[in-house]
């Protein structure tokens, strides 16, 4: 089964291909273009250096969120467009769930952070393998004693990785910068296991997780709040 995957929810664009839970290409970009500009192209040139095309690929998996709301309705868009009239089976993965696959076999915590701005991040958090703190968003400084209460050597990957590193944390322990981003191989093997428990929708079907209102929703909402 050939699976064509991709992540847009943060600054990193990446697109992998995989035969099961094999890679075999992947192409990560991280710098501040458009996804709407970059994603296409990029999927494009993996196909085209693997000499396939889109009638090759049986599966679609994408990052579904959090993140990014733009950079979300992208690549949720993306595969939508690619999958469109294919009745190929489509797979809507955790961002958070992605992040923490880069680090497959880490002991300890594994926790994942996107940056959701006003001290908050998108976070959720993995001890040996074992989930224990859902995909939510909260404040940095409140998820910090969660984790060190674990007793446990604690791991940070995703976006928002800098804002923990001028933090006092017990028992933290340093991430290669090459295992903190997206990563569309992560993706795509999570997108397998969940397509072995036939956990996969239609194009159609395939949604968005935002965990929260866009910024604009929350500011407008906060405008008419002091009207009151």
């Amino acid at each position: 089964m050939k699976i064509l995957a991709l992540d847009s929810t943060a600054k990193t664009s990446t697109v992998a291909v995989l035969e099961n839970e094999n890679l075999l290409g992947i192409y990560s970009v991280n710098i501040q273009n458009t996804h709407s500009e970059t994603l296409l192209p990029m999927v494009k040139s993996i196909l085209e250096s693997l000499k396939l095309t889109n009638e090759d690929i049986d599966a679609y998996a994408v990052a579904e969120g959090p993140g990014s709301f733009t950079g979300v309705r992208i690549g949720v868009a993306t595969i939508k467009a690619l999958a469109f009239g294919r009745e190929k089976p489509c797979v809507g993965v955790s961002t958070i769930e992605a992040l923490a696959q880069n680090l497959e076999g880490t002991k300890g915590v594994i926790c994942p952070i996107m940056n959701a701005r006003r001290g908050q991040v998108y976070t959720g958090a993995f001890l040996n393998g074992e989930r224990f703190i859902n995909d939510c968003c909260m404040m940095l400084d409140d998820l910090i004693p969660v984790l060190e209460k674990t007793g446990e050597d604690i791991y940070f990957v995703g976006d928002g990785y800098e804002l923990i590193l001028d933090k006092e944390i017990a028992n933290f322990r340093y991430t290669p910068e090459l295992l903190r981003y997206q990563n569309a191989y992560s993706v795509g093997k999570i997108a397998y296991k969940k397509m072995q428990n036939s956990e996969y929708v239609s194009d159609t079907d395939l949604r968005v997780e935002y965990l929260r209102k866009a910024q604009a929703e929350r500011e407008r909402e906060e405008r008419l709040g002091g009207k009151n």
